[in-house]
């Protein structure tokens, strides 16, 4: 994909607790702004980069981080950037009860139960259960999602995610509220496996939903 990446330096917990990291991406969609406006100069950036299409793309708890930005974009006029699409990769969207498949998927080597229960203790903000409108955008305290101006979305799921429940839980709420989305479900997969360079080293079908995934990757960003 002919594309700039600029990763963002995010604050981590439990010293900076969320929404810290959402903060920090923010800040980031900020400057491309202050880029794209002329209010700020990094000669890189402003000589290579399309600001009319910039995209947001982050996995397992990035993808909160997208959603986040992505909710906050869409109240300010980012002009004359635009936002041409968001990406979040098998989010870690929860709720405080357990799902289904939390219950009955197989643990993997980059999500267990205890992960998502110590990692989420560590970062949300005191008191905070994991019904937090970062953790739970589908959930009760978090701002509807019919009243948000998203981008177009590009979901991405793993079959065998430990939390595909809530993730797809997600997803039925963007389609009911006419939102501009589409899945993309990386079959008989789990959360992130695209990150076991063994398995796609050696597993000709990890390998194989890996290119896909890219490839989905790159007909999305070329759409838009």
């Amino acid at each position: 994909i002919p594309a700039i990446v600029v990763s963002v330096y995010l604050r981590p917990a439990p010293e900076n607790k969320l929404p810290a990291a959402c903060d920090d991406g923010y800040a980031a969609l900020l400057w491309l702004k202050s880029l794209s406006k002329g209010e700020s100069n990094e000669p890189w950036l402003n000589t290579h980069g399309d600001f009319n299409r910039v995209f947001l793309i982050g996995d397992s708890s990035g993808g909160n981080i997208v959603h986040e930005v992505a909710t906050r974009s869409g109240f300010i006029d980012l002009n004359p950037l635009r936002l041409a699409g968001a990406i979040p990769i098998h989010p870690g969207f929860v709720r405080a009860q357990r799902s289904k498949s939390e219950l009955e998927q197989p643990e993997s080597p980059f999500l267990t139960l205890d992960m998502v229960d110590k990692f989420l203790a560590l970062a949300l903000p005191n008191g905070c259960t994991k019904d937090h409108p970062i953790t739970c955008p589908m959930g009760s305290f978090a701002p509807p999602i019919e009243t948000l101006s998203l981008p177009p979305l590009m979901f991405c799921v793993a079959e065998k995610d430990m939390i595909k429940d809530t993730e797809m839980e997600y997803y039925e709420i963007l389609k009911k509220a006419n939102k501009d989305v589409e899945l993309f479900i990386s079959t008989e997969m789990g959360h992130s496996f695209y990150l076991n360079k063994i398995a796609i080293d050696t597993d000709p079908v990890t390998a194989a939903q890996t290119s896909e995934l890219i490839e989905g990757i790159k007909v999305f960003i070329n759409k838009h």
